[in-house]
């Protein structure tokens, strides 16, 4: 067995559980227009350590989405650790990140295929942020091969259980 002793950024995830409702703004593509969509997340924890959100949401096309995302922090490391699959998609993203020094924002760092370039791998960020505890946030961000940061999606999730 190993020691388990959560830490102020394990309470930090735990401030994540609950069901939430959430409303999104993708972009879908080079030079395409961002679409809106709505969804719900069931957040709870595993012990004190590990959360795994649970969404779904509408898709452009219609259809119902699903995701997982789990979260945890490594104290060996000193990092949060985790993943997050989708229905829509057939890649697991691997999440390393930070909290950022006030502990409001935790930036997920991840590869993946780059949405405007066939082939290439792009770094991305998936940023949350808690704005109080019945309000967050979350944003996401491709790195182009010219460095700089595209938006890819931002979301704001409202606390309803």
């Amino acid at each position: 067995m190993m020691d388990v002793t959560p830490t102020a950024e394990h309470r930090w995830l735990q401030r994540l559980a609950g069901v939430w409702t959430s409303e999104a703004n993708c972009v879908m593509g080079p030079d395409q227009p961002a679409v809106t969509m709505r969804g719900r997340e069931t957040v709870r924890m595993l012990g004190d350590v590990w959360m795994i959100g649970e969404g779904t949401g509408e898709m452009p096309d219609g259809d119902t989405g699903r995701t997982v995302m789990t979260l945890g922090f490594d104290p060996a490391k000193g990092r949060f650790v985790g993943s997050f699959i989708g229905s829509m998609m057939t890649m697991m993203w691997l999440y390393d990140g930070a909290l950022d020094a006030a502990g409001r924002v935790l930036t997920l760092q991840a590869e993946g295929p780059d949405m405007g370039t066939p082939g290439r791998i792009a770094l991305y960020h998936d940023i949350i942020e808690m704005l109080d505890d019945g309000t967050r946030s979350l944003t996401s961000r491709m790195q182009d091969a010219d460095g700089q940061w595209q938006p890819v999606m931002s979301a704001h999730y409202r606390r309803v259980g």
